[in-house]
């Protein structure tokens, strides 16, 4: 997390977003489904790319919840935001413990949300199947859930397999990873997406509940 905090005013030049990331983003928000007045929790929101395709979706009826663990990233997030922006509330919090957040004093409590997005942060967290679970609890039933994130390329794409290595490596994340495989244990309705020549995979799914 330190890693994050250093870059974070520079993070987007430095990440490889519009060559190759924001692909992920572009297939991963349509595919939660967000309607009007709907509340959607950006975990591992980072400087909040995510925000403005987010707040597209749901407009000013809805509502956007970011959860971060780096207040420089978080401070990044709300600068670019600006000042009028009522219908984003920014939570610096460890995602691995997502479910302090709804406890009865946590600044969630009571709001479960209609969807729960992970854009390239699971595979950032150790033990990540402790942020999928907390997820979970926060997502009501019938809820969206997509995980958006990296795997080794495949195919022709598999010269590049060095360089995706050498990139998760620097960002702190683990490419074999596959946390998406713990939303297709839990989830219905399961569809996926494959970008970047198996670099980027895009996978959805709707929350049954307990």
């Amino acid at each position: 997390m330190e890693r994050y905090t250093t870059v974070a005013p520079v993070y987007d030049l430095l990440s490889g977003e519009w060559p190759v990331y924001r692909a992920g983003r572009l297939a991963g928000i349509p595919a939660l489904h967000l309607l009007p007045g709907d509340r959607v929790v950006d975990v591992g929101c980072g400087t909040g790319l995510n925000f403005p395709l987010l707040r597209r979706a749901v407009t000013d009826r809805g509502h956007v919840v970011g959860v971060d663990s780096s207040h420089q990233m978080l401070r990044t997030a709300r600068r670019r935001l600006g000042a009028g922006a009522r219908d984003v509330e920014l939570v610096h919090h460890d995602a691995t413990r997502l479910r302090d957040l709804v406890d009865a004093s946590g600044p969630l409590a009571g709001k479960t949300a209609d969807a729960v997005l992970f854009t390239y942060a699971l595979s950032l967290m150790t033990p990540w199947r402790d942020a999928w679970e907390g997820a979970l609890s926060l997502a009501r039933p019938g809820a969206r859930l997509v995980v958006v994130d990296m795997a080794a390329p495949v195919g022709g794409a598999r010269v590049f397999t060095p360089l995706a290595r050498l990139a998760t490596r620097l960002g702190g994340a683990d490419i074999d990873a596959h946390p998406w495989t713990a939303l297709q244990a839990d989830c219905v309705d399961v569809s996926h997406e494959v970008l970047r020549g198996g670099h980027v995979q895009v996978w959805a799914g709707t929350w049954p509940g307990r």
